[in-house]
């Protein structure tokens, strides 16, 4: 005789009805997730790239930033400061490109860790900064080029994802298609 329980069921299992977000993910505060630090070695490149004037990264800052991603691709906040660097010399394009990237990177990253979708990932903790950082850059980089309802996303994910709002970007108004803020704006 056979375990049935063991076997594949042609059926498929009810799912129960649970609202998501328009970010596509439902959020629930009693997990959070932390992500572990990142490599120290690629801390102190980006020390040394930031050290200079010690506020948002320029366009200066692109080729140094490009190099150190490209050396330790898996280092979240290189991309997103990668993004504000392209933010900062005005090219929205390559900032979405740059932030998505990081973006993808730190959703992957946040999966293996345990956040599977539904987790709180709170600014307070400085290693979910680089992650946060790079996902607001995302919606920085889709208001500008007109992709709106990303935007909104984005920012909607960012407050569901921290409602403390560590980055600030609940109390700034919904941005529109082509809105920019200042560089110096920037986390």
């Amino acid at each position: 005789m056979s375990n049935t329980s063991d076997q594949p069921t042609s059926q498929p299992r009810p799912l129960v009805s649970v609202p998501v977000a328009p970010h596509g993910h439902q959020i629930q505060p009693a997990h959070r997730t932390v992500l572990p630090g990142e490599d120290s070695q690629a801390l102190s490149l980006l020390a040394e790239i930031l050290a200079p004037s010690g506020g948002p990264p320029g366009a200066d800052r692109l080729d140094p930033l490009s190099r150190l991603c490209g050396q330790h691709p898996a280092f979240l906040d290189s991309w997103a400061r990668l993004a504000e660097a392209a933010y900062s010399g005005g090219d929205p394009v390559a900032t979405y490109a740059f932030a998505r990237v990081g973006y993808h990177r730190g959703l992957d990253r946040l999966r293996r860790n345990g956040w599977g979708g539904t987790g709180q990932v709170h600014w307070a903790e400085p290693t979910n900064r680089g992650f946060l950082r790079g996902l607001y850059m995302l919606m920085l980089a889709a208001a500008a080029i007109g992709e709106e309802d990303e935007a909104s996303r984005c920012r909607q994910f960012l407050i569901d994802l921290d409602p403390d709002d560590g980055i600030g970007v609940g109390a700034r108004p919904v941005l529109a298609s082509g809105d920019l803020v200042e560089p110096a704006e920037l986390p």
